[in-house]
Order: C-alpha cells, then structure tokens, then sequence
C-alpha cells in the first residue's frame, strides 16, 4: 500500500517531496488507518489514572498523593492536558484504574472490583497479579472499544500516576532487553538519592521479571494498573483499525506491552514525541517508531501526543483536501 500512498502524494500539486517530513507523516497515518483517505477527527483522549506502592521504596521525588491531587485539578478543566485538549479540539476523558484512598468527584470511570487501591511495591513481590493485569487490560480495551463506537478514527492514551516512570523503566528493560540502569531516568524530577534507589528497584523487578516462564506473568509482575489499561486501550484500537497517537515513556511502555501479547498492534500506532527520559529511544526503536517531535517534553498526561496532533491534522489535510495536478490540467515538473 505504500506505493499506492506515495503515487497519491506526488500527483498532488506541488512538486514531488515538496512538503517534506509531513509528507512522511502522511504516509504513516495512511498505513495506520490502511486508507489513503487517512482523517484524524472524530477522536478521542483517554486519561488513565492509578496509584503506585514502588513509591513507598523512595523512586519518586513526589508522594502519591499528588496523583489525586493532580486527577482533581485533571477533572476541573485546569491541568495541561485539558488546556491542550482544548486547543487541539479533542475530547477528554479519565478513567481511574487503581487509585487509592477516597475518591475524587467527577465523571470518572471508577474500576473493576478486581483491581486493589494501588500496585503493590516492586522490590519483594509483583506488582499485580495476571488477574488483576487481565481486569485493567479489559478496562482499557471498554474505552477504546466505547470511543470507537462513539465514531472516533483516532485514539490518544495518556496517565496520571505518580512514580509510573519506574514500571515503565522495568517494562522497557524487559520487553526489549535494554539495561536495567539504561532505562531509568529522572521522572518527575528526581534527585541523586531518589534516582540511586530507582535504579535499585528497577534492576531487582526487572531481573525477577526475566526469571518467569509466562511472559504474561512477567509483565504483571511489574506493570502498572494505568499502563496495563493503555496497553488494552492500544491493542482495542489497533484491533478495530484506528490510528495510536503515543504519548511519552509510559505510554510507549504500554504500547510495547500491547505489541508482545497482540501482535501487529504497533502497525496502528505513531510516536507523538520522543520524551528526556532516557530508555524512551529504545521503547521507539523496539517498535519501529520514529516520533513527530523531539522537544524533551517529561510530563505525561497525553501532553506530547496533544502538541503532536495539529500535525496529523496538517497530515490528513494533506491527504485528503489537496487537488491533482491532473485536475488543474498542469503537467508533473519538479
């Protein structure tokens, strides 16, 4: 289909290559859609929040309870991720996957019974068990399955959850054999005694992780409830052909999880941006991904695939609303 792609692109009027790397990303929507009619509206943006008990073994510079803090501010229209979900004209939506103590008032999904206040930490124990994985993958798959529905054509996951760059950082290490240490980076900010002790917690899950027999198991073991939720999010939608906008580390964390347990799900999906954490370029490459923006954005929340999404807009604009040299009765001179 590439081919046919390209040809479509270069009967365009304007010289052939003319619009450089949104020419590229013109291709890349197409192939995600299998369409060369590729569009990018309706869509939809999900938030999934939850807590993490790795925090309670020092790998964050904030307490989890900035997590609800952070939801409150998410459902009040004031956060980041609203202020550019509306500048982008999409939609957005949070679902809590495991958040602990009260809950915060709002339209929030609120989770399957299954699913315990928060993961458990990661030094001794796994993190879930492959029950309560599978729940919050079912989760993920239900919006997705719901946005598509509802006539969404593109789908961004993002998080909120405070001390989720450590299981993305065991994740990365796991699913493509990166070096523990090569993976953790500073988070939200963390100092040199938060990140030491980071490192520490990541080497020993993720070395736990590779003993298991059941790769399953072994994400479990290490994962979050938000990022195995994205996970189901991104194979649903992959599934039922819609475009992935990925967001930073813990959404291409989930997208590799959706890749090893589905199969073919990274043919959906476009890296919004590349983010400062340092084990993000490797998440990218095991999946064949190049990002739209390398701006060292860190902040999660759907941030970097929002500032992404003007340009799959351009991309689609591109694609579908530019005549034909044929139809303006030029000939092809480059």
């Amino acid at each position: 289909m590439i081919d046919e792609i390209r040809a479509h692109l270069d009967a365009l009027a304007k010289p052939r290559g003319a619009m450089g790397r949104l020419e590229a990303l013109a291709t890349e929507l197409a192939l995600t859609q299998r369409r060369i009619d590729a569009r990018t509206s309706p869509r939809q943006a999900v938030l999934f929040a939850g807590d993490h008990g790795c925090v309670a073994e020092g790998v964050s510079a904030w307490p989890s309870e900035v997590t609800a803090m952070m939801v409150a501010t998410i459902l009040s229209g004031r956060a980041t991720s609203n202020a550019l979900a509306a500048a982008a004209d999409c939609p957005l939506r949070l679902v809590d996957v495991g958040m602990t103590g009260a809950r915060v008032d709002g339209p929030a999904f609120f989770r399957d019974a299954r699913l315990a206040d928060g993961t458990a930490p990661l030094g001794a124990r796994p993190a879930m068990t492959v029950a309560q994985f599978d729940a919050a993958w079912g989760i993920g798959a239900s919006e997705a399955e719901r946005a598509i529905d509802e006539g969404a054509v593109l789908l961004i996951a993002g998080e909120m959850g405070i001390g989720n760059t450590t299981p993305a950082a065991c994740l990365t290490a796991l699913l493509t054999g990166l070096d523990p240490a090569a993976a953790v980076g500073r988070g939200a900010g963390a100092d040199d005694t938060v990140l030491a002790a980071k490192r520490r917690v990541v080497a020993a899950a993720t070395d736990r992780a590779r003993g298991g027999a059941d790769p399953r198991a072994a994400i479990a073991s290490v994962a979050g409830y938000e990022i195995a939720a994205m996970a189901g999010f991104y194979a649903a939608g992959a599934a039922r052909g819609v475009t992935l906008l990925l967001d930073g580390y813990v959404a291409t964390a989930a997208a590799l999880i959706a890749e090893t347990l589905a199969p073919g799900s990274g043919k959906a999906m476009i890296a919004g941006h590349r983010s400062a954490e340092p084990g993000h370029q490797a998440a990218l490459a095991a999946l064949g991904l190049t990002p739209v923006l390398d701006w060292e954005m860190r902040l999660g929340e759907g941030s970097g695939a929002l500032t992404a999404l003007p340009l799959l807009d351009a991309a689609s604009a591109l694609l579908n609303d530019v005549v034909r040299l044929d139809q303006i009765g030029a000939d092809r001179a480059d």
